[in-house]
């Protein structure tokens, strides 16, 4: 499905390998060390090879950890990215610890860094539904809406895919996509 932002800008939704993606960046749901973890994060630092655990190793050492709703970039690795952006997601409280700014924050501060690298294309995965625990009906809308709204101001960014785990999480964000403003058109 896509969803047009601008004349020149969109979201794609699709189901498949984030690791696979040939994109400026992908985007890894990680912890605030940076560390090497399971779900997405370990797939994307296996794929990738040592060089981004390297880098996220120096950032972590150099800066501390990554605060919630935060976004760094370190290399793609092996991977057909040129970069992978590291945020952590909010870890799932209820919805009353602000758990949905500091979600939209992640898409935001990921866009804006790939923007700032000069990219043209950035793929997300769904940041803090695995488990991270934040209910995908919940965050499916969050995300859409933060992306759309980072699209309009960058100056780079053109291209945004969420690479969807799963066909339940497909479903969430097709439905989300469905009921926000400016009709999705079917295709790609």
């Amino acid at each position: 499905m896509r969803m047009s932002v601008q004349a020149d800008r969109s979201i794609i939704l699709l189901t498949g390998d984030i690791t696979q993606q040939d994109a400026g960046a992908i985007v890894n749901a990680a912890n605030a060390q940076l560390a090497p973890g399971g779900g997405v994060c370990g797939a994307i630092h296996r794929a990738g090879g040592p060089a981004i655990w390297e880098e996220c190793r120096a950032l972590a050492q150099k800066r501390g950890p990554l605060p919630t709703g935060q976004a760094v970039a370190t290399t793609g690795g092996r991977m057909k990215a040129r970069y992978v952006i590291h945020s952590v997601g909010p870890v799932w409280h209820g919805g009353t610890s602000g758990e949905a700014e500091q979600l939209a924050s992640c898409y935001r501060q990921s866009v804006r860094v790939a923007d700032e690298l000069g990219l043209e294309s950035i793929a997300f995965p769904s940041i803090s539904t695995g488990v991270f625990g934040y209910p995908l009906e919940l965050a499916a809308p969050v995300a859409l809406r933060a992306v759309a709204e980072a699209l309009r101001s960058a100056r780079n960014v053109k291209d945004v895919r969420f690479v969807l785990f799963d066909a339940e999480t497909m479903k969430a964000y097709e439905a989300a996509a469905k009921a926000a403003p400016g009709a999705p058109q079917r295709g790609e």
